[in-house]
């Protein structure tokens, strides 16, 4: 459970009432942003409050009326979807530098350059993101904001998002050890056992996957597996 001295304050106001909560701030970028995360553990004390700094509670007769449930960790969640999170000034950058990062793996792992048909480095994205000076927003998804940062990032680097197909040949003694990787990485779109004993299907992945699956096909198989982009 995160200590209160750790956690901010979430807080709705709603029909001219006031409840606030005490939280885990990594909590509230995950509500924030869609996940269903167990909140039990992540608020610092099982309470709604009115003023949560004077430690003046909502009663649950109260909150019943408002919310329909008695349950804390659901008005919770209510609270923190819709109402606005107080935090300080380390809080707030500790918070900015976390989704700049996943929003850095977002674009590394989804993106390409069209002209050469290949990912971008995370660091040459981080650079460019640097550069154009994008104002992260810490409370706002990484989905929601890729296409504002490709848009900056558009003038220094050639970049889309995009989903490439992959056709990958394996010898059948691989077949077991590969399958997990083509699945995590993507959709096979098709596949078919040749007269060699071969695996061979097409996989449709995210364009900045695409190195990284080829090098992990070419270790579990010891640099027998065949790739090849499909136009």
């Amino acid at each position: 459970m995160v200590t209160v001295e750790d956690a901010v304050i979430a807080r709705l106001v709603q029909g001219g009432n006031h409840y606030e909560v005490l939280v885990d701030p990594a909590a509230v970028q995950a509500v924030k942003d869609g996940k269903d995360i167990d909140l039990r553990d992540k608020l610092a004390q099982d309470h709604i409050y009115k003023d949560a700094r004077k430690g003046d509670k909502i009663s649950e007769e109260f909150l019943e009326k408002q919310f329909h449930t008695r349950d804390i960790y659901e008005i919770a969640r209510e609270i923190i979807r819709k109402g606005e999170v107080q935090v300080t000034t380390e809080q707030r950058r500790q918070m900015v530098e976390a989704k700049k990062r996943q929003i850095v793996d977002y674009i590394s792992r989804h993106a390409i350059n069209p002209q050469t048909l290949t990912p971008h480095p995370p660091a040459r994205i981080e650079a460019a993101l640097n550069e154009v000076k994008y104002h992260v927003d810490p409370f706002r998804s990484v989905e929601g904001q890729v296409e504002d940062v490709l848009q900056r990032l558009r003038p220094l680097l050639p970049i889309r998002l995009e989903q490439v197909k992959l056709r990958v040949k394996v010898p059948g003694l691989y077949y077991g050890k590969v399958l997990g990787d083509l699945k995590a990485a993507g959709r096979i779109l098709n596949e078919e056992w040749t007269a060699d004993g071969s695996w061979q299907g097409t996989v449709e992945i995210p364009g900045g996957l695409q190195t990284d699956l080829q090098e992990k096909l070419r270790s579990r198989t010891k640099g027998q597996a065949e790739t090849a982009m499909v136009k």
